[in-house]
């Protein structure tokens, strides 16, 4: 027992030795990582973000404290078991001691724990401490969290009464692949949050929809975002500069895509910023009772779009990927009702904007919507109406692909969905959409039973696409076969497809590009009392 407590000792002594040798590598890995280099400071890709509170810097001490305590821990306990098993090894004529309940161990492996512990527990619970300390805040601003952006209400201190909303300003063709993404690739917003240097900030969180999270990990700042619940956190930065973060809680499809962006000021600087916000937002305040012109709305819609709709609908109103196009289509050119229920409540991806713009807002984009790219339609929305629409009362007319569609023989009524389906008719005047021919489309060609060959009567159908492609040259089509559901699958997805080629093949002798024209599986089986709709192919723009 004697021989194996000197062994003991020395191994306990090697372990300590390496434990300081590798503490001392940290503390220069450390040194490195946050150094200054010619350029100006490292980037720091495996450590925390340089901190820019005195929260921040703690929480960087702490880090750094607890990690060199637990590889020293790591380093004795496996070095002892290690050296133990090497240096005591049966090989070597060692034999395994026999002994039982020592009190001198059970006391040490208690103690030393404890120590341990408390030596982690203090310095952590102080800063946890000061972190939920809010009181005495120079400035207060309430953060919500929307689907998929953050709004920003200052609600105490200099700027009282300023609110805005930020949103991803990142390009979708970065996000799409169609172009390089640069070096702040989805970390770049339209109206970034602005605080003064050194002063205390109170930043009060909750959330419209779902569970986000506001974090900024340089002011070591992480608050839960919950709807129907008001938390609160703070900090202090010390110094001025552009400072990210971003939503650390998983809250839908555009998660990715929300941000964090603090901008901090000088004193001076930041008296000029409020200054001019409120002087904009004098110059912009809204009357939601007055009757705007059409140049007002559509100088207001465009606005409104740009800094709300293009990031999905595109600039261009030609949507990506699952955001359909608005140039064109139904829900642009159809009811009016049914445009402004959609921007009201939502559809799918796309979330309800009642929460986030005012009438004259909504009265605006929807008015701009109606009336741009080759949309012609003449609506004019005001926001008495919108207002109306949010008590359940919906405004009449607009429809005016049902106009179009009833002037076009062998076309089919629009679908339900909310990708673009047709180009809505030119205002009056000498505009020369007006002298275009109007597609209505989607529509239908209808085969004989069991033949593909094309029938006399497609030509209303085929004479719609090509109008439509002369609208809207980038336009593309898909070719939908529908087939019977009696008799064999099989069979009749052949004949499906083969009336779907058919169809392609007049397309492309009335013009439209094979490029331009895709071929769709038959995706719909149909039957039962109305046969006709069991041999169709659907001719219909690409969303």
């Amino acid at each position: 027992m004697e021989n194996l407590g000197k062994e003991a000792m020395k191994t306990i002594k090697r372990a300590l030795m390496g434990g300081l040798a590798l503490t001392g590598l940290l503390f220069a890995g450390a040194a490195l990582a946050v150094g200054d280099s010619p350029g100006g400071p490292a980037v720091n890709e495996i450590n925390l973000q340089p901190p820019a509170t005195a929260i921040a810097e703690e929480l960087y001490h702490l880090h750094t404290f607890m990690l060199i305590l637990c590889t020293v821990i790591f380093v004795g306990v496996f070095g002892v078991m290690f050296y133990s098993v090497f240096a005591h090894r049966k090989s070597k004529g060692h034999k395994a001691s026999h002994f039982h309940e020592s009190t001198t161990v059970e006391i040490i492996w208690t103690i030393v724990p404890f120590i341990i512990v408390v030596l982690m527990a203090l310095p952590a619970t102080r800063t946890v401490v000061a972190m939920k300390d809010t009181t005495n805040s120079d400035l207060t601003i309430k953060v919500t969290g929307y689907q998929w952006k953050w709004g920003y209400d200052y609600v105490k201190g200099p700027g009282e009464g300023i609110s805005f909303l930020s949103t991803l300003s990142t390009p979708r063709a970065e996000t799409d692949g169609q172009q390089p993404i640069s070096d702040t690739y989805l970390q770049e917003v339209d109206n970034p949050l602005v605080v003064p240097v050194d002063k205390k900030i109170r930043i009060i969180t909750t959330a419209n929809d779902v569970v986000h999270s506001w974090y900024v990990p340089a002011f070591g700042v992480k608050q839960d975002a919950i709807p129907g619940f008001v938390r609160d956190t703070w900090f202090k930065a010390d110094k001025t500069g552009t400072f990210r973060g971003f939503c650390t809680e998983l809250c839908g499809k555009e998660h990715a895509f929300m941000p964090v962006v603090v901008e901090v000021l000088s004193a001076d600087d930041y008296a000029k910023w409020v200054d001019d916000q409120k002087k904009k937002m004098a110059a912009g305040a809204d009357d939601p009772n007055k009757t705007y012109t059409m140049a007002e709305l559509m100088e207001r819609g465009g606005k409104v779009y740009a800094s709300n709709c293009a990031v999905c609908h595109q600039p261009t109103g030609k949507g990506a990927g699952a955001f359909p196009a608005l140039d064109g289509s139904k829900i642009a050119n159809g009811p009016i009702a049914q445009h402004v229920s959609i921007v009201l409540k939502g559809k799918n991806v796309m979330p309800s904007w009642a929460p986030t713009l005012n009438d004259v807002e909504i009265a605006s984009v929807i008015t701009f919507e109606r009336n741009s790219w080759g949309n012609h339609t003449g609506d004019i929305l005001q926001p008495k109406q919108v207002a109306d629409a949010r008590n359940g009362k919906l405004p009449e007319g607009g429809d005016h692909l049902a106009d179009a569609a009833a002037g076009a023989s062998g076309a089919a009524a629009p679908s339900d969905s909310g990708a673009a389906s047709g180009a809505a008719p030119a205002a009056g005047g000498s505009d020369s959409a007006a002298s275009q021919p109007q597609a209505a489309l989607p529509a239908n060609v209808y085969f004989e039973t069991g033949k593909s060959t094309l029938p006399d009567d497609a030509k209303a159908a085929v004479d719609a696409a090509a109008d439509y492609a002369k609208a809207h040259p980038d336009a593309k089509f898909t070719l939908s076969g529908f087939t019977d559901a009696t008799g064999s699958a099989e069979v009749n997805a052949k004949l499906a497809k083969s009336r779907a080629e058919a169809v392609r093949d007049a397309l492309k002798a009335a013009g439209i590009a094979e490029d331009h024209i895709i071929l769709k599986k038959p995706e719909t089986v149909t039957g039962g009392s109305d046969a006709k709709e069991a041999r169709r192919v659907q001719i219909s723009p690409a969303a």
